[in-house]
């Protein structure tokens, strides 16, 4: 939650050509209601329940950048066609900068608390193991911008042999 994974994504997409799907964003759409009002109505159970389903039906497709809501681990289910079906990228970040990111973001159930920074670390303390479990490859968010992130993204995809970056003008190379 406030890691960077939507932002990072589209522009991931962007660069790839592929279309770019926020699993959270498909939620909404899909209901027409926001995610607070989700949880409001359905708990966070019910949430848990769409969030499942749309990220089953989202990973069955080929060529595409898809971000997951920070809590998608949590489900086995979920982890398991992640990592099966795609090749999974952990943005990671410290519970100090997420709470910084995300302090003011009022779209955020599981931060309307009086300690937010509190439940940040709660939360992390669960999910990191888990998005550890599935990942392919982890990148530290820390400082670096957009674009940084974006080119760590890229070339930790080529260099795994995921994508095949063109060759720049200049350079010699034997996937352009």
């Amino acid at each position: 939650m406030g890691a960077g994974k939507t932002t990072v994504g589209r522009a991931v997409a962007r660069r790839l050509g592929r279309p770019f799907f926020d699993s959270d964003h498909e939620i909404e759409a899909r209901t027409g209601a926001r995610i607070p009002v989700i949880f409001e109505l359905e708990g966070e159970a019910g949430f848990r329940e769409r969030e499942a389903q749309v990220i089953d039906e989202l990973t069955a497709r080929e060529d595409i950048v898809l971000a997951t809501g920070g809590g998608a681990v949590l489900r086995p289910e979920n982890r398991a066609a992640l990592k099966e079906r795609g090749f999974v990228v952990y943005l990671r970040a410290n519970p100090h900068d997420l709470w910084l990111r995300t302090r003011r973001d009022k779209n955020r159930p599981l931060l309307q608390t009086e300690d937010p920074k509190a439940r940040l670390e709660a939360l992390y303390e669960v999910r990191d193991p888990l998005y550890r479990e599935i990942a392919d490859f982890v990148i530290e968010t820390g400082r670096p911008s957009v674009n940084g992130l974006v080119n760590m993204v890229l070339m930790q995809l080529d260099m795994a042999g995921v994508i095949r970056t063109p060759a720049r003008p200049g350079r010699v190379s034997d996937n352009g």
